[in-house]
Order: structure tokens, then sequence, then C-alpha cells
């Protein structure tokens, strides 16, 4: 089995990369969504923040960067045994999005590295757009992402500054070399 982590920061374009893949056929796998399920169920993480709702957690996480290590702590543990289960079935090629992919230790699991990256002031802006954020909470959560000098741990790297259409042409030169 061929494994590939898709990673980026916020608003890179992470998702879109990820359409694209489904697009051509595959299967892409979403540690968020994961993630998410996890939160609304663990009594761990209600007795910590006396609540399961996401957004009043992120409200918390994204200002105090100690309460974001102890959410780690909690979920990255249980996506991981949620990992080793997508690993255990019987496919050639999983694709997995993990926008926490070196943070979480994660990126020993796979083959291969996507990493989507675009400048910074148009994550925000895409943040602004998509998230209806003001300028101060994108802001905060571009400046929650530990910089990492991702594109040097990547095998691959997307620039997502100029538009779907050369992004698409990317990702499926991307997918050619990878698995064709």
């Amino acid at each position: 089995m061929l494994k590939i982590a898709i990673t980026g920061n916020i608003a890179a374009g992470k998702s879109t990369v990820e359409n694209i893949i489904q697009e051509q056929g595959y299967m892409v796998y979403d540690t968020d969504k994961i993630a998410h399920e996890i939160l609304a169920q663990s009594e761990n993480i209600k007795s910590l923040f006396g609540t399961n709702d996401r957004k009043a957690i992120a409200q918390i996480v994204f200002s105090d960067i100690e309460k974001l290590r102890e959410l780690e702590a909690i979920i990255h543990p249980q996506v991981k045994k949620e990992l080793e289960k997508i690993f255990n079935q019987n496919f050639e090629v999983v694709f997995v999005s993990v926008p926490q992919l070196f943070e979480s230790g994660f990126n020993t699991l796979f083959d291969k590295i996507i990493y989507v990256t675009a400048k910074k002031n148009i994550r925000k802006t895409r943040l602004i757009k998509r998230n209806n954020f003001s300028s101060e909470e994108a802001e905060k959560r571009i400046n929650a992402q530990e910089e990492l000098n991702k594109e040097k741990l990547s095998d691959y790297v997307i620039n997502n500054n100029n538009g779907f259409e050369e992004l698409k042409t990317i990702v499926i030169e991307i997918l050619k070399n990878l698995i064709m």
C-alpha cells in the first residue's frame, strides 16, 4: 500500500487538492473529520473544556497554546488509531488529509507527502471570505500554526497562488508521478 499524506497550512487549498484527487477516482480520508468526531464524543475533552462544542473550544485553544497542546494530547493518539485502521484495509494507494502532519508526528506513517502552500496574504483573504473571520481572527489562526520548514520535509510542494486551473494541472501531474 502506498500511503500519501496531503498537508498544508490553513486556507492553503488542501480541500481543493483533495477534491481534485477524488475527481480522479481516488478516496481521500480526512483526519479533521476524524478529529471532529472524537472531539464531539470525548468525555476527557468535555471535562477539560466544559463542552464538546468545536467553536467554543476553538476560541479557547487559538488563544491559549497550552490548552491547544492539551487538546492535541487527547485527540492525536485517537486519530492515529483510526489511521491504523485505514492502513489495515486492502488499498493499493490511500490518500489522507492531515493538516497537522508534522506537528503530530504522523509524517512517519506515510510513504509520500504532498504539501500545499500559499502566500500568507492569500491565505488570510481566503479565511476571511470562507469562514467569515475578522482580520484579527484570521491572523490568529494563521499564527497558531507552527512554522516548520515543511517544504523541505515534503516530497511534493504545491504553491497554490495562481488559481484553480493551474492547481488542477499540478495535482494531476503529481498523481501521474506517484501512481502511474
